[in-house]
């Protein structure tokens, strides 16, 4: 038994080019910083003293500015290269987090927090983009989802590390983001930037639309269910760590172990359920996914004690790896090499537009109506995702089909 998992460990991380171990890499480095976001809410309303609809809406702000840096990040990364838009967002999103660090006001906060997330953001399309160029079509599912692993597992470390820092002072929360930011850059620079300029383009697949994604029918609709999906699941970075705190009474400390148990979860089994997930068809395994998504965070409303809050992870972490490295090899096989860029420009906008309305959604909600209403209604969201990607998969099916001449 234990023999076979080792071998199933080793076949679903073989194949990879050793561009796409270095771009995991970085990821890893940055992501491992992540301590900021994760604590956001909580350094606004109980360090700086704003109230949690006034967190909210600046939480949202972040959101405002990742959806341009979405749609600059994707456009760059089709004319630059993504290594160097990845680059250049690295080192300028570490300068961001120390000027927000001693922002104060809502005024000095809202103008930070803009301006960091619109240089952060560049850096999700381009590495998405980095990572299917840099692997072959038989891989790339697994490749992307390498590259989430990578972002897990940095997670399981930063909101960890982040929840004993902000225990003793959450500026030493914006110094250690801003340092690994930096540590990323340095290692993407020295060993694929200098190179950029011969970078190799993997083959297309027969499934590429090769045209604009904002005249690509599908896919719209697709970004449509990706919204919705961040919605529901962009909870985690707004009400859910003040849920933890107020209706189970969890510090810091506990609530980062609780997000580091989702990264765990993710960097234990994603890759072994992407490899054996292979066989079916994407939208569809992402419906099961979006459905235990709303079902994880539905489990709140019963609330009060930790273990639920601890089978809340499990089941929307589930959930997650089900949903999302299907989202990202949907949308890579979806464009030509030309046209990636903008394809994961559109795709990464759509969940940046998520950001935005998250925060302001779920903390309106909580505070009008409170935590019940709000993890219901993220159930029901769940619930009609499922149904959505289920009825997308087939008309998508049916294109692919007529496109291979089938």
């Amino acid at each position: 038994m234990l023999r076979r998992l080792r071998g199933a460990y080793r076949a679903a991380f073989a194949g990879f080019p050793r561009e796409v171990w270095i771009l995991a890499a970085a990821t890893f480095v940055n992501r491992s910083g992540t301590m900021v976001l994760p604590f956001l809410a909580l350094y606004l309303t109980r360090r700086l003293g704003f109230s949690i609809g006034t967190a909210g809406r600046l939480i949202a702000l972040y959101g405002v500015g990742a959806i341009a840096g979405s749609f600059i990040g994707g456009w760059l990364a089709d004319r630059v290269g993504p290594v160097r838009v990845q680059v250049a967002s690295l080192l300028s999103t570490g300068v961001g987090f120390l000027v927000l660090s001693r922002a104060h006001s809502p005024l000095a906060v809202a103008t930070a927090l803009l301006g960091t997330s619109l240089l952060a953001e560049w850096v999700r399309p381009a590495s998405l983009v980095a990572a299917a160029e840099h692997s072959p079509p038989e891989v790339r599912a697994r490749a992307l989802a390498l590259l989430r692993l990578a972002v897990n597992l940095g997670m399981a470390c930063g909101p960890l590390l982040g929840g004993l820092l902000a225990v003793k002072h959450y500026g030493l929360l914006f110094a250690a983001d801003a340092l690994t930011c930096w540590a990323a850059a340095l290692l993407l620079w020295t060993s694929l930037g200098r190179r950029e300029s011969a970078r190799s383009m993997s083959p297309l697949r027969a499934t590429a639309t090769g045209g604009s994604p904002w005249r690509d029918g599908p896919f719209l609709a697709l970004l449509g269910c990706v919204l919705l999906w961040g919605v529901a699941f962009g909870q985690v970075f707004g009400t859910f760590p003040l849920a933890l705190r107020a209706e189970y009474g969890l510090s810091e400390a506990k609530i980062g172990a609780l997000l580091a148990l989702n990264g765990l979860m993710i960097v234990a089994s994603e890759m072994l359920l992407v490899r054996a997930l292979e066989p079916f068809a994407r939208l569809r395994v992402a419906a099961v996914g979006s459905l235990l998504v709303g079902a994880g965070f539905g489990l709140l409303a019963f609330g009060g004690h930790p273990g639920v809050a601890i089978a809340s992870v499990v089941v929307w972490t589930t959930g997650e790896m089900l949903s999302l490295p299907m989202f990202n090899v949907v949308v890579a096989d979806r464009a030509n090499p030309t046209s990636r860029g903008a394809y994961m420009g559109a795709y990464t906008l759509a969940f940046s537009a998520a950001f935005v309305l998250a925060p302001w959604l779920g903390a309106a909600v909580y505070e009008r109506s409170g935590a019940a209403w709000l993890w219901s209604g993220v159930a029901a969201v769940g619930a009609v995702l499922a149904l959505l990607l289920q009825l997308l998969s087939r008309r998508w099916s049916a294109q692919t089909a007529t496109a291979t001449g089938s």
